[in-house]
């Protein structure tokens, strides 16, 4: 998605958007947003897969579905995936145990890593080292020392790095973005967002295959710097579950708001972030908790003064699956207002009172009267004035997908060279916060966060 189509997109979107024009009448108009179109590739960019689970399969697909790329490799430490590589995308494809095999291969332009997040560091510097364009599934680094390392190759190696965090690129937040910064919701003073889930799948619960073994899987290479560990195939396919591989619901979910409320608010990050939550349902041999839930506050930008974030995720909620602007979303509080994300955009806006109010029940009668008249002629009658609610939708094409808009973003940069739309500075400003969630938990305490410098402010340190 090109940044002039992605202007033209919200000139379209927004001529009917601002609620306060009409201050007197009830909307409750939808209004559909349109995707980007596809660029017609010059060239065909050249892929390779790192990585062949579920996300970095899905990833893949969707990259070749976007077009103007072929997909010529896959490493995978599973012998299974790299059958299946070659029965999905055809036996042409080179497979391999070892992805440096792949980064040695002259016919790769760009790699997708889907690896289990102890390994995103290390082969996102390996690719970019050997002259390859990256995009990282999101985090885009399992520890926050790792990020300035991300950073530092980016910029030394001059190559393409995009994180995966696919609300980055979707026209429903982008569209967010332009109404928050036209006002419409008034200074924003608090930030809701959520992620409930249900299912065993949804909580990681993945099949194990039936061959694992040994001989099928090299797990000194899946282990990599990760504790030595007898084999385990449930480690090794249920990986999300264990803090030695990968960063439970802090790196793999909040990531997701993070990035969702970075693009829309414009801001680098919060200043302190603090966590809690438990082990309350899936008690499977995880090491992470299936109910998180993290407060931070962040400091003024954009004409808001400062403003309070609250995020959850719950693995366990039973309650009855709920409409789109509730099962996994974002709620803008304003003084003026609540800008709600689910599958599109919602604002409701209610008219505040002109007067304060009134509360004389305990004063004299006739003191009562007096303040009455005085109010009545100051003010019109709050009754009337509270009940002029307005609200308006926005709604994305159907079928829409936010991941092709990224992949196409990504396919754009590997083209032009020009910086992605999440580049490694922007990916490690979602990651370290989402990692200091887990350091909260974990450890039990607040923790600060430069977010211009992207690094741990120490008790005593002044900046």
């Amino acid at each position: 998605m090109s940044k002039t189509t992605r202007r033209d997109f919200l000139k379209t979107a927004s001529a009917s958007a601002m609620i306060a024009g009409a201050a007197s009448e009830v909307l409750s108009r939808e209004h559909t947003l349109e995707p980007q179109q596809t660029v017609s590739p010059n060239d065909r960019i050249q892929i390779a897969l790192i990585g062949a689970g579920g996300q970095g399969s899905s990833d893949t697909n969707v990259a070749l579905r976007v077009g103007g790329a072929e997909l010529v490799a896959v490493a995978d430490i599973y012998d299974g995936r790299l059958t299946r590589a070659k029965e999905v995308w055809g036996d042409k494809i080179f497979t391999t145990r070892d992805y440096r095999e792949v980064l040695a291969r002259s016919d790769v332009d760009a790699v997708i890593i889907g690896t289990p997040d102890h390994w995103h560091q290390q082969i996102s510097i390996d690719a970019m080292n050997a002259g390859k364009d990256v995009y990282c599934e999101k985090p885009m680094v399992q520890m926050i020392e790792e990020g300035h390392r991300v950073i530092e190759t980016e910029q030394k190696t001059k190559r393409i790095l995009q994180v995966g965090s696919q609300r980055v690129s979707s026209i429903i937040y982008h569209k967010a973005k332009e109404l928050l910064a036209s006002g419409i919701i008034g200074e924003l003073n608090l930030v809701e967002a959520w992620i409930n889930r249900r299912s065993p799948i949804a909580a990681w619960q993945y099949t194990l295959p039936t061959d694992a073994s040994p001989q099928t899987i090299d797990w000194d290479r899946f282990l990599g710097r990760a504790p030595k560990v007898p084999f385990e195939p449930v480690r090794l396919f249920r990986w999300r579950n264990y803090r030695d591989y990968g960063t439970g619901i802090g790196g793999d979910l909040f990531v997701h708001l993070f990035s969702g409320l970075h693009v829309i608010v414009g801001t680098n990050g919060p200043s302190r972030v603090l966590a809690t939550g438990g082990l309350r349902y899936w008690k499977d041999g995880r090491d992470v908790p299936d109910v998180l839930l993290g407060i931070m506050d962040y400091k003024g930008v954009g004409g808001h003064s400062g403003f309070n974030v609250a995020l959850r995720v719950n693995f366990a909620d039973g309650s009855v699956p709920p409409n789109q602007f509730e099962e996994s979303g974002f709620r803008f509080v304003g003084d003026e207002g609540v800008l709600t994300i689910g599958n599109g955009v919602k604002v409701s806006k209610m008219t505040r009172p002109k007067g304060h109010g009134l509360s004389i029940d305990t004063y004299p009668k006739a003191m009562q009267d007096a303040i009455v008249k005085e109010y009545r002629e100051k003010f019109v009658s709050d009754r009337r004035q509270i009940q002029d609610v307005k609200e308006e939708t926005w709604l994305p094409p159907s079928g829409y997908s936010d991941s092709f808009d990224h992949f196409t973003n990504f396919f754009e940069s590997v083209r032009t060279r020009k910086p992605s739309i999440e580049d490694a500075t922007f990916g490690f400003r979602a990651a370290g916060p989402a990692l200091l969630v887990n350091v909260s938990y974990f450890e039990g305490r607040a923790v600060n966060w430069d977010p211009e410098r992207m690094k741990l402010i120490k008790a005593g340190d002044r900046g």
